[in-house]
């Protein structure tokens, strides 16, 4: 995967090299968005910051103490996926005909076993554990290994490349896991510990200080239209396999998922980046209890304020994000009263000094919930109850794909589902249908494919519904002619 940042160049840590609580204290004990997942449940959800386990060796602010209670809750990942690579065969028109009217044969896609290997935090006591998306991303197979060794099948519950967030499940019960900290608070120079399983290295600590919040632009994530990313730097050694572990602070509290590294070489060369909890905490409940993540927008075009455009602008304000303009079609900002030339100075109470941070307090929210919007509009303070409303524009709550929702088609001998928005940003398309499954005896399965085939086109004809394709190929006699997007990336055309 490839990073972008001022830097020049940085990594994806983890998985592939070897083949985000909320606010203030007082806000645990609010309502959590996964309260009916949880409600009978220990978890990182429901444990308040006053917890009554037994204490461990050491005393908080101790790297031991830290050590000690974070340690058993973070779990070495592995996982086994088939890459397929093209093979050049021969057409059967092309052989007995000398033509083909469909164009050329295409090519047989062999597969090729992979491994790959990051690390996970357990998030509840029955098995839900948060790691990075791209540790598990288009995995055959997952497994955990917990702290005490053993070794257990995992599910991917759901994914979230736009923060690069996964959730997956363990069967097991009595688990340790980790409590959520305060992303919010955490300060310039504070200490912290990045716990994960580089190289293989299991149960591996580190320290480190914070050494700047609010990062932004770290990952290039294949032009994702609504990337969500504030994250954590810290200078403690992160490597290869890090993935998806730990960040926690000196209370042993987790504050952050370490996603990505500064590096020349791919190795750690300084700086690391976390996603914060802040944000772990929205997206992993959304992703357990809705299987994909419900994301407010103020619908606003913004610009973070600078000395040039406080000149520019006459602004009466020198810190905050600037509203430019609205997108067509509607805003739930404009309709709020929002105007262009406000600079937002607040969300909730709580500051927006760059747009990065705005992101992320909205970010935390649904649709359909209220946010008060604090902005200075030549030099007055207002304050604005915006109501979020989701890409569409409306506040509906939209539910993830599930297993249910597969068609059938056995005609290709694979199972199809609508792409989600993070495919359709991934390979750069506008719709198609994806491959959810497939018999290995089946047309595709035949060709080398495997799930995550994405069809774009049958016959020259762009598709976007799975419902339809299974329509269309459910009689059909003779030969097809398919388009579509390989898992790597790969375009690629057949003739079955």
């Amino acid at each position: 995967m490839e990073i972008k940042s001022n830097l020049k160049t940085l990594a994806i840590v983890g998985a592939l090299s070897s083949a985000t609580t909320l606010g203030a204290y007082k806000l645990f004990l609010e309502k959590s968005p996964s309260d009916a997942v949880f409600s009978n449940t220990p978890s990182a959800f429901t444990r308040l910051v006053s917890d009554t386990s037994p204490a461990v060796a050491g005393s908080p602010g101790e790297f031991t103490y830290a050590a000690e209670k974070a340690t058993p809750a973070v779990v070495h990942i592995k996982t086994k996926m088939t890459r397929n690579v093209s093979r050049q065969m021969m057409d059967p028109f092309e052989e007995f005909f000398g033509g083909n009217p469909f164009g050329g044969g295409g090519s047989r896609r062999q597969p090729e076993a992979q491994e790959a290997s990051g690390s996970g935090v357990i998030i509840s006591s029955d098995g839900f554990i948060v790691t990075n998306n791209h540790v598990v991303q288009d995995a055959d197979e997952v497994s955990v290994i917990l702290n005490d060794k053993r070794e257990l099948k995992a599910k991917v519950i759901s994914t979230d490349p736009s923060t690069d967030l996964a959730v997956i499940q363990v069967k097991a019960s009595n688990l340790p896991f980790l409590t959520f900290g305060d992303s919010d608070n955490i300060k310039v120079g504070e200490w912290v510990l990045a716990v994960g399983n580089p190289f293989n290295l299991e149960s591996t600590v580190t320290a480190g200080i914070v050494s700047a919040k609010g990062r932004q632009n770290i990952i290039d994530r294949d032009k994702d239209v609504n990337p969500l990313e504030s994250f954590i730097q810290t200078d403690a050694a992160v490597n290869p396999g890090n993935s998806g572990g730990a960040l926690v602070n000196l209370k042993g509290e987790l504050i952050g998922i370490n996603t990505a590294i500064y590096s020349r070489t791919g190795q750690f060369a300084g700086y690391s980046f976390a996603v914060p909890v802040s944000i772990v905490k929205k997206v992993s409940g959304d992703l357990i209890k809705y299987g994909n993540v419900q994301r407010g927008f103020l619908g606003v075009n913004i610009q973070e304020v600078n000395s040039k455009l406080v000149e520019e602008k006459d602004l009466k304000v020198n810190d905050g994000v600037y509203v430019g303009g609205f997108p067509a079609g509607g805003s739930a900002a404009q309709s709020a009263g929002l105007k262009v030339n406000d600079v937002i100075v607040k969300v909730d109470g709580v500051g927006t000094p760059s747009q990065s941070k705005l992101m992320e307090l909205v970010g935390r929210k649904r649709p359909g919930e209220t946010v008060v919007v604090t902005v200075n509009r030549d030099g007055a303070v207002k304050d604005f109850n915006v109501v979020l409303k989701n890409k569409d524009g409306n506040t509906n709550i939209v539910k993830g794909e599930t297993a249910a929702t597969a068609i059938s088609s056995e005609f290709l001998g694979a199972k199809l589902a609508n792409i989600s928005d993070g495919d359709k940003a991934k390979y750069k398309i506008q719709g198609g249908v994806k491959i959810t499954e497939v018999d290995p005896n089946g047309r595709l399965g035949y060709q080398g494919f495997d799930k995550g085939f994405v069809i774009t086109k049958i016959d020259e004809k762009a598709v976007t519904d799975a419902k339809d394709v299974a329509e269309v190929l459910a009689n059909r006699k003779g030969r097809v002619k398919i388009e579509g997007i390989d898992v790597d990336g790969t375009r690629v055309i057949m003739v079955l």
